[in-house]
């Protein structure tokens, strides 16, 4: 099992920038990608970025591409989503997720709100 929890939501206006945290613990030792979904009101869970653990780039989603960046710290297991020129539709619950030997973890989500 690996555990996850968010953190670094809040209430930003368009243009600014908030950097969300995931960090995992538990079974960790298993990782294999960690990344980040969101979910806005009405709408499905989309796929914003995600990160192989044993490195390379990350892959991103267009929306999103150029504006936000994930990284990570494999000593606190850690990963990151820097998000900067961020736009009312950006507004979301964040979700972090991780691919531990086969199975699909999420976290409880953080909430990023973009005002006009």
């Amino acid at each position: 099992q690996v555990q996850l929890v968010e953190s670094g939501g809040g209430l930003v206006q368009a243009g600014g920038s908030l950097r969300l945290s995931c960090a995992a613990s538990g079974r960790t030792f298993n990782l294999y990608s960690m990344g980040w979904f969101r979910q806005a009101p009405g709408k499905e869970r989309e796929f914003v970025g995600r990160m192989y653990w044993s490195g390379g780039s990350a892959a991103y989603a267009d929306s999103v591409k150029g504006r936000f960046t994930i990284s990570r710290d494999n000593a606190k297991n850690t990963v990151y989503l820097q998000m900067n020129s961020l736009k009312p539709e950006d507004t979301a619950i964040y979700y972090c997720a991780a691919r531990a030997a086969g199975s699909s973890y999420w976290g409880q989500g953080t909430q990023v709100t973009v005002s006009s």
